[in-house]
């Protein structure tokens, strides 16, 4: 089913009616995205509105998830632009049906949560991640992968899971799963063709309802591959998911610094804890010659992590193998563990977690006894 699917959607949708209209007539379903039972949209409403239009949205997912072939419906609620403009449509869907998705605690079974972040795009930042959550398996914590990246989310391919997600308990999506690692990325949701056109409200609530509507189960760590920059979603990941630290992913040459600077400051802004540096592409070795050259300048990452008094976590280099394996589905460290940069990526993993514990640690520490 392809275009007719989307069609009928739209005939469903158009039974909804806000003020004197339906709300596909009115402009403000957006974003529509189709994929092997899975409907993803907008609803996008006059600001003055704002959360008061939640039953609609509501009704909106209901109404999609009840139709056959619909396996999962994610419905977001966005005031970021007033109704009028264009439906937008792609993509293809089939599939098994389940109910919609609610709301709950985020993330209650797991004990610490990560983010991975960069202060620009092209540092490297996903294959640090993917490789540090591999590094942290095989130290035998159980670990999940959210891939925070909305418009170009690449975590399912460097962990070479394809396919859909699925439902056992008809109210959850299950997470995918890879080299021992449980991942959710909107790559499951949407065709690896189709961009995903989304306002930034929009993208919040999709990665909200990633977090919180997804069995995770319980897991030692979950490792958040955050969005390059410092925008709004990255700031309103940020301030509603319970971190318990970042890790700033930069490469040594001064505007890549500059950047990564940016974004840690974004961290301490909202009282996120940094847990160090990392420098990626930190120089590249000849596997021929063995000559070293320091292809973006060397240190440079060190020497931030000194000057905003902050842990420098070490260094990756530049090299082939790291792109070759991560871009096959089979990252370094689980295809070579015992090579030197499987060896440097998981000496970070262990300083990491060393410092999310120890975070965790004087948290609770600090958190009330109650005395009866």
């Amino acid at each position: 089913m392809s275009q007719v699917l989307e069609e009928n959607i739209l005939k469903a949708l158009a039974t909804i009616i806000h003020g004197d209209k339906n709300i596909v007539e009115k402009g403000m379903v957006q974003g529509l995205q189709v994929q092997d039972g899975h409907v993803v949209f907008a609803i996008v409403v006059d600001p003055q509105v704002g959360a008061k239009a939640e039953p609609i949205r509501k009704a909106a997912e209901e109404k999609v998830y009840a139709m056959e072939g619909v396996l999962s419906a994610t419905v977001v609620l966005t005031a970021e632009k007033e109704p009028g403009a264009p439906t937008q449509q792609s993509g293809h869907s089939h599939g098994h049906k389940a109910p919609p998705q609610q709301g709950g605690p985020l993330l209650p079974g797991v004990k610490a949560i990560i983010a991975v972040a960069s202060g620009k795009g092209g540092v490297g930042k996903s294959t640090t991640t993917v490789n540090l959550a591999l590094a942290l398996h095989a130290q035998g914590l159980k670990v999940g992968l959210l891939d925070a990246d909305i418009y170009g989310p690449s975590i399912p391919r460097m962990l070479g899971i394809t396919g859909e997600p699925s439902s056992s308990d008809g109210q959850h999506l299950d997470p995918m799963e890879g080299h021992g690692i449980k991942c959710m990325s909107m790559g499951f949701l949407v065709e690896e063709e189709t961009p995903i056109i989304w306002r930034g409200p929009m993208t919040q609530t999709a990665l909200m309802q990633m977090l919180r509507d997804i069995a995770w189960g319980e897991l030692d760590v979950m490792m958040i591959d955050m969005p390059p920059g410092t925008g709004d979603v990255q700031l309103t990941m940020a301030q509603q998911v319970p971190l318990t630290g970042a890790v700033i992913v930069s490469t040594p040459q001064d505007i890549a610094l500059l950047d990564a600077r940016k974004g840690l400051n974004m961290f301490r802004q909202v009282d996120v804890p940094v847990l160090g540096i990392v420098e990626n592409m930190s120089y590249f070795e000849c596997p021929h010659c063995g000559e070293r050259t320091d292809v973006f300048s060397h240190g440079g990452a060190r020497e931030e992590a000194e000057l905003l008094q902050v842990d420098f976590l070490g260094e990756i280099p530049l090299d082939i193998k790291i792109r070759e394996t991560s871009d096959s589905g089979h990252p370094i460290v689980d295809q070579d563990p015992t090579s030197p940069h499987a060896k440097a990526y998981k000496a970070i993993a262990k300083a990491m977690w060393e410092k999310a514990c120890a975070k965790l640690e004087a948290k609770a520490a600090s958190a009330p006894k109650i005395i009866q």
